[in-house]
């Protein structure tokens, strides 16, 4: 039933909480959405009448897309998941066995470092690398870490809690060289920086549909290059019982979420049609003036690199003598200014850096937000800040 008080709240609203979803979508992925609903319908794969083969379609069609934003050669290195944990559960469990050794980082989110402790209990060695610096992680410091036995590198391209983005190329030159697999946890940069897979280096990359691609949520995928062929997290679904089925067939078990993945594929084709360098610009330009702001409001510390250009579009920060959590309840509560604030699901960063267990505030300006929104969060902040 429709609430009219939503009518006079929603427009009041200053969302900047883009790093964890981003909102609004564009118009493209809600019609999308509705008209796969509506008038596909049929299960792709799964028959070879009209509405199944046209559900089939859309599949194809989001992955072709996809392959256009990353610059991936053979679309069907790209497999569909339901969220970027599910592709690095699938990459990590599928590829690593008992003996095997891992290289991270000590500020990766827990899709990662949750993964590789269960691995960890199953006979897979670790190292955590801690930088000269705590976000920000280089490839001479990885190649220090690695040992005969090393089989792959996990690196996020750019952290949730610091956004300082990752010198991940470099570190593929290092791995190349040794005959070692890098994984790259894209969930923060893909859609929002140029991510080129054909020149990046990546081995593994796994990306999430519901922020910077403006998918909705419950979408996500994973990379992976020519010869790499993870074992499945999940059996079941199409196929014979001899198990011939090949990637991404082989690791898209089950009914797959077809309108999710339409949606998802009209926001990648809402990003090709803006431009991602666009994107990059607007972005950038509003972290500049979050990070110019805050550092002219008394008692605030600011997380990661000190320069926009190279974060991701966020913004982590504490205020002196006021805890994150009650920061983000009176941004919401009294501003209608929605952020984020705790752990972010990266504990491992907050230890890092200081701020472990409350955690800190995040801003994460997106493509829809303007410097009036900006302006306004400034404002309420300093309001905070000054009790």
């Amino acid at each position: 039933m429709h609430n009219p008080l939503l009518d006079v709240i929603i427009p009041l609203m200053i969302y900047l909480d883009n790093a964890a979803t981003s909102y609004p979508k564009p118009e493209c992925v809600h019609t999308r959405v509705d008209e796969v609903l509506r008038k596909i319908g049929g299960n792709p794969g799964r028959g070879s009448h009209r509405m199944a083969l046209e559900a089939g379609r859309v599949i194809f069609s989001t992955r072709e897309a996809l392959a256009r934003l990353l610059n991936v050669p053979d679309a069907s290195r790209l497999v569909f998941t339901k969220n970027a944990t599910e592709a690095v559960n699938i990459a990590l469990k599928g590829l690593l066995r008992r003996g095997d050794h891992v290289v991270t980082t000590s500020f990766e989110h827990n899709s990662v470092a949750k993964t590789l402790r269960r691995l960890e209990r199953e006979g897979v060695s670790v190292t955590r690398v801690r930088g000269r610096r705590p976000d920000l992680v280089e490839a001479c410091e990885i190649e220090e870490a690695l040992t005969d036995s090393t089989r792959l590198v996990a690196v996020v391209h750019a952290s949730n809690v610091f956004g300082t983005i990752q010198p991940v190329a470099e570190i593929a030159e290092v791995l190349r060289k040794r005959g070692v697999l890098l994984m790259v946890d894209g969930a923060q940069t893909v859609g929002a920086l140029e991510v080129d897979l054909g020149s990046l280096g990546a081995d593994v990359f796994v990306g999430t549909g519901h922020k910077a691609l403006f998918g909705p949520q419950g979408t996500g995928f994973l990379y992976l290059a020519e010869g790499v062929e993870p074992e499945p997290l999940v059996d079941g679904g199409t196929g014979e019982l001899d198990d011939l089925l090949e990637i991404p067939d082989r690791l898209e078990a089950g009914t797959m979420n077809t309108p999710g993945i339409g949606g998802l594929g009209a926001g990648v084709g809402f990003v090709l049609d803006e431009g991602v360098a666009r994107i990059r610009e607007h972005e950038v330009r509003l972290v500049r003036r979050i990070m110019d702001g805050l550092a002219g409001i008394g008692g605030i510390s600011i997380l990661g690199t000190p320069e926009p250009d190279e974060r991701a579009s966020l913004v982590t920060f504490n205020i002196d003598g006021i805890a994150p959590e009650e920061v983000g309840t009176r941004l919401d509560r009294d501003f209608a200014v929605m952020v984020r604030s705790g752990a972010h699901c990266a504990p491992s960063a907050h230890r890092m850096a200081g701020t472990y267990p409350k955690g800190a505030v995040r801003v994460s300006p997106g493509y829809f937000n303007t410097e009036d929104d900006i302006e306004a969060f400034l404002q309420a902040v300093a309001s905070i800040a000054a009790g």
